[in-house]
C-alpha cells in the first residue's frame, strides 16, 4: 500500500490543464536525463510513475502520463521496463484507446507501436497485433478527427508489419486501410490529402512485408489503376505517396493473369509511364513549395528509369559508425516509413534496435579520420617524402660517382 500511495501521488502530480500537457513533457523529460550516472534509475521510477497515472480517471493526467512514457520511449530503447512491464503496458494503452478522448487515443496509438517495435520478442509482438486490432479498428470507425484517424492507421502499419509472422493479418489490415485510400468508409464527410496520404503510405509499408500473401492478378490491377488515378490529384504529397505504391506494386510484378486482363494492364502501363515521365519534369507554380516539388521529382525520376529499364534507386545513410544501404523500392519505403514515425531519434533506434537493423543491410563504415589523425597521417608522409628523397639523392650521387670513376679509368686507358 505504501508503494502504490507514493505512487499515486506521483501521478496526482501529473494532473495538470490540457493546454500544459505537451509544452510541460519536454521539460520533465529533460530535467530526469540531466545526472548521467543516476539516469537509467530515475529513468525506470519515473515510467512507473507514469504507468501508475494511466490509472487514473481525470484524463488530462493520462494524456501527460502518456506523452511523457512515449518521449521516454522514443529517445531511449526501454527494452528492461518493457520485459517487467509488457502485459500491463498494453493493457493501459488499449484501455485509453476504448475509453478515451480523441487526443488521448492518438497518443496511446502511437505509444502501442513503440510498444511494438521495442519488445525483442516475436510472441508478444503477435500477441500485441492479436489484442490491438479490434479495439483499433472500432475506434477507427467512430469519429471523423483527422489526427486521430491518421495516428490509427500508422499504428495499424507498425504493428502488423512487425507482429504479423505468417502474413494472416496483413490482408485484412491492408483490405480496412484500403477503403480509407478510395474513401469507401461510409462518412459523409470527404477525407483530407493528409489522411489519404497516412492511408496509402501505411498500405505501401505493410505490403513491402507482406509474408505469404501477395494482390491477386484482379487486386493488382484495382491498385495500379486507383493510384495511377491518384496520381492527377492536385496535392503533391498524395501524388509521392500514390508513386511510391506504384513502385513497390510494380518491383513485386504482375502476378499470373489471366488473357482477358492483358491488354487492359499494358494499356494502363503505357498510361502510368507517360503520366510519371510529365511528373519527372514537372514545373512549379507560384506559390509551390520547392522542397515538396523537388521531392516529386526526384522520386518521379527514380520511377522512371525503374519502369524504362528495371533499376531501383540506391541509398546509403550514415548510422552511427555503420551505413545503411537500400537497393530496392520495398526498403527504401520501409526506411522512408520509419524515419517518419521515430523523427529525430530513427538514427538512435537504428544503432541499439537489433530488430530495425535487421530490416536493412548495414555495414560498417570505413573510420574517417579526425583532424589530428589526418596532421599526424601528413607528417609521416612527410617524413617518409623526405627520406625517400635523400635515398634517391644518395643513389644518384653513388651513381655518378662510379660513372665518373668509370670515364677516368677509361680516359687513362686510352
Amino acid at each position: 500500500m505504501g508503494k502504490r500511495s507514493s505512487q499515486r501521488k506521483s501521478a496526482e502530480s501529473l494532473g495538470t490543464n490540457d493546454d500544459d500537457c505537451v509544452s510541460s513533457s519536454s521539460a520533465d523529460m529533460s530535467k530526469l536525463t540531466r545526472a548521467s550516472g543516476t539516469e537509467a534509475v530515475q529513468q525506470d521510477s519515473s515510467l512507473d510513475s507514469w504507468l501508475e497515472a494511466l490509472y487514473e480517471k481525470r484524463g488530462s493526467t493520462r494524456e501527460k502520463a502518456l506523452s511523457l512514457i512515449i518521449e521516454a520511449f522514443t529517445k531511449n530503447l526501454q527494452h528492461q521496463f518493457v520485459e517487467k512491464n509488457f502485459v500491463t503496458l498494453l493493457h493501459q494503452y488499449l484501455h485509453s484507446i476504448k475509453r478515451g478522448s480523441a487526443k488521448e487515443i492518438c497518443l496511446a496509438a502511437r505509444a502501442i507501436g513503440l510498444l511494438a517495435m521495442t519488445t525483442n520478442c516475436e510472441d508478444k509482438a503477435h500477441e500485441l497485433l492479436e489484442e490491438s486490432l479490434r479495439p483499433l479498428l472500432e475506434a477507427l470507425k467512430s469519429g471523423s478527427e483527422i489526427s486521430k484517424i491518421s495516428h490509427i492507421i500508422e499504428c495499424l502499419a507498425v504493428i502488423t508489419f512487425i507482429g504479423d509472422n505468417d502474413g494472416e493479418e496483413s490482408e485484412g489490415v491492408m483490405q480496412i486501410i484500403w477503403e480509407f485510400i478510395c474513401q469507401k468508409t461510409g462518412s459523409k464527410s470527404k477525407l483530407s490529402p493528409a489522411v489519404i496520404t497516412t492511408a496509402i503510405s501505411s498500405w505501401s509499408f505493410i505490403l513491402s512485408n507482406a509474408k505469404g500473401w501477395c494482390l491477386n492478378s484482379k487486386n493488382w490491377q484495382e491498385a495500379v489503376s486507383h493510384f495511377s488515378t491518384l496520381l492527377e490529384k492536385d496535392d503533391r504529397s498524395v501524388r509521392i505517396a500514390a508513386g511510391e505504391a506504384l513502385a513497390i506494386l510494380f518491383e513485386i510484378g504482375c502476378p499470373k493473369i489471366k488473357k482477358d486482363y492483358a491488354d487492359a494492364i499494358q494499356q494502363l502501363e503505357w498510361k502510368i509511364l507517360y503520366q510519371v515521365e510529365d511528373l519527372s519534369r514537372e514545373a512549379g507554380g507560384r506559390g509551390s513549395n520547392k522542397e515538396d516539388l523537388g521531392s516529386q521529382r526526384n522520386l518521379f525520376r527514380d520511377l522512371l528509369k525503374f519502369l524504362r529499364d528495371g533499376s531501383c534507386p540506391e541509398t546509403s545513410m550514415k548510422i552511427g559508425g555503420d551505413l545503411l544501404n537500400t537497393d530496392t523500392w520495398s526498403e527504401l519505403i520501409q526506411l522512408n516509413f520509419l524515419k517518419h514515425f521515430l523523427g529525430e531519434r530513427f538514427s538512435k533506434h537504428m544503432q541499439e534496435n537489433e530488430l530495425l537493423r535487421s530490416l536493412f543491410k548495414v555495414t560498417l563504415m570505413k573510420k574517417h579520420m579526425s583532424s589530428s589523425e589526418k596532421k599526424l597521417q601528413k607528417s609521416q608522409f612527410a617524413s617518409w617524402h623526405k627520406e625517400m628523397t635523400r635515398a634517391l639523392n644518395r643513389e644518384r650521387n653513388s651513381s655518378q660517382l662510379a660513372k665518373s670513376g668509370h670515364f677516368a679509368a677509361r680516359g687513362s686507358e686510352w
